[in-house]
């Protein structure tokens, strides 16, 4: 019996970000795989796709589109469902933009790891709406509902579900109606070096690294440190919020922009905790500042309380207000003795490529054996998806 032959389905392919990484791992996988999505930008992305066969759907054509893919939302629906996937036997969607609506042969297995349902159709629905112009909000919401009646029955079409963190499990059934299997995406710690540059008595600042966008919250960091100014906060990261947090910036607080991944290394491997205070599908960076050593001081909620431990690899605040995270730095200092380099490596070594590959293969497998068991007993099988494997 032949090979199976494999498509993956991504939204975009415009940065290098968390799901062109989890695209990263499953090529490693299956490294014959063709790649579909909507918009792209070859040169933005890694070298690991120079050899690798994209395919734009119709959205790539459009007017300016790597810059205003987004402004193409209610074409991508239709632009999935003219994609031709009959020559393939899996098809894997990588979902957080539309994916998953694509058209597979009835013989063929569907899988979709959710990085998150779109939050722009779901729990962050007011906030994207509210940014139109008032004259504009009853065609977005008209246009939205009937988005989200595509995007729960475009669901119907998936074999099986897999998450990337508990919490977008949750999501993912109150939206669609469907179970998911939880596969923690891959963190690569692999630059990370051995350890902290600094020792904890020569650590003094704080670091929130994030794009500068509403629901990260920099600005309850900016403001619970407003009321610190004996201590410092150090930001990394760019977006649409940076204008209006430069306007009142308190003295202790530095904008330090985008950085190099080296410099971002150094900032995790000489402060004293990473602040974390908005609610993340997953968050990659926390693993990464654990990576190399450096605790982490986090909101109650979202991914993060699946990654950090708390009083072993970091603390929790449990309200998003400024003296909550205040408390939760106060109390973090109180006991910052607990939070050993080595205790808090060996807890991001748990989210490595490896484990991705090995959970994500034995998904398929599982989700393939399932499909299988639903067949009528004389029918054949074009292709052995039990030949996949990670490496």
């Amino acid at each position: 019996m032949r090979a199976p032959r494999v498509a993956f389905v991504h939204y975009w392919m415009l940065k290098m970000r968390g799901g062109e990484k989890v695209l990263e791992e499953l090529l490693k996988i299956w490294p014959s795989a063709d790649i579909y999505t909507h918009v792209v930008d070859r040169e933005a992305l890694s070298p690991v796709f120079s050899n690798v066969r994209i395919t734009e759907t119709f959205v790539g054509s459009l007017p300016r589109a790597k810059r205003h893919y987004q402004k193409y939302l209610p074409f991508m629906p239709r632009a999935l469902e003219e994609l031709d996937l009959s020559a393939y036997d899996l098809v894997i969607s990588s979902e957080s933009g539309p994916a998953k609506g694509v058209i597979a042969r009835p013989d063929a297995l569907h899988v979709c790891y959710c990085h998150s349902p779109m939050r722009y159709l779901w729990d962050q629905y007011p906030y994207y709406r509210d940014r139109f112009p008032r004259p504009l909000r009853p065609v977005v919401s008209f246009m939205f509902h009937r988005l989200r009646q595509w995007d729960v029955a475009s669901a119907a079409r998936v074999d099986a579900f897999a998450a990337n963190s508990w919490f977008v499990a949750k999501r993912l059934g109150r939206a669609w109606g469907r179970d998911a299997t939880v596969i923690h995406p891959p963190v690569d710690l692999s630059d990370l070096g051995d350890g902290p540059v600094a020792g904890p008595g020569e650590r003094s600042d704080y670091l929130f690294v994030s794009e500068l966008v509403g629901y990260k919250r920099a600005d309850l960091a900016i403001e619970a440190f407003r009321a610190m100014p004996d201590r410092r906060l150090l930001i990394v990261g760019d977006g649409e919020e940076r204008g209006r947090l430069m306007r009142d910036l308190p003295p202790n607080v530095t904008m330090l922009g985008r950085v190099s991944r080296e410099r971002l290394l150094e900032l995790f491997g000489s402060v004293r905790a990473l602040v974390f205070p908005g609610e993340e599908d997953f968050g990659i960076v926390p693993v990464e500042a654990m990576g190399i050593g450096c605790p982490v001081i986090a909101f109650r909620r979202g991914g993060a309380t699946e990654t950090v431990k708390a009083d072993e690899t970091g603390v929790f605040f449990d309200d998003q207000e400024p003296g909550a995270l205040v408390a939760a730095v106060q109390r973090f200092e109180g006991m910052a003795e607990r939070f050993a380099a080595d205790r808090l490596q060996a807890r991001a070594q748990e989210f490595s490529p490896e484990r991705f590959r090995e959970s994500f293969s034995r998904f398929v497998e599982d989700s393939w054996q399932r499909k299988l068991a639903r067949r009528p007993a004389d029918s054949v099988p074009a292709a052995d998806l039990s030949m996949t494997g990670a490496p």
